[in-house]
């Protein structure tokens, strides 16, 4: 079993930052990917960014040079550093993992962040 617990959103003028953190806990034999998504009201969840255990990542073309996605493999972590926001990219917020645990290979979802971002 394992438990993702999200924190990081806020409220923010454009412009600004903030950083998600997703931290992954319980019985953890492997993490594959990490990943974060975002649903906006009224539209269907996107995938944000997404890094492999080896450390390779992509983007949503809407974030791509803005937004930093990055993990601790130590602490089990992935994060979303997110900068120069836009009112655009107001939405919950949600990481995902694929992890390993006392059953096979899945993925598991954090429980949602809401970001904000006011013009």
């Amino acid at each position: 079993q394992v438990q993702l617990v999200e924190s990081g959103g806020g409220l923010v003028q454009a412009g600004g930052s903030l950083r998600l953190s997703c931290a992954a806990s319980g019985t953890i034999f492997s993490i594959n990917t990490m990943a974060w998504f975002r649903q906006a009201p009224g539209k269907q969840r996107e995938l944000v960014a997404i890094i492999t255990s080896g450390g390779s990542t992509n983007y949503a073309g809407s974030v791509k040079g803005r937004f930093t996605i990055s993990r601790d493999n130590t602490k089990n972590t992935v994060y979303l550093q997110m900068n120069s926001l836009k009112p655009e990219d107001t939405a919950v917020y949600y990481c995902n993992v694929e992890a390993r645990s006392w059953t096979p290979k899945r993925d598991y979802w954090g429980q949602g962040t809401q970001v904000t971002v006011s013009s």
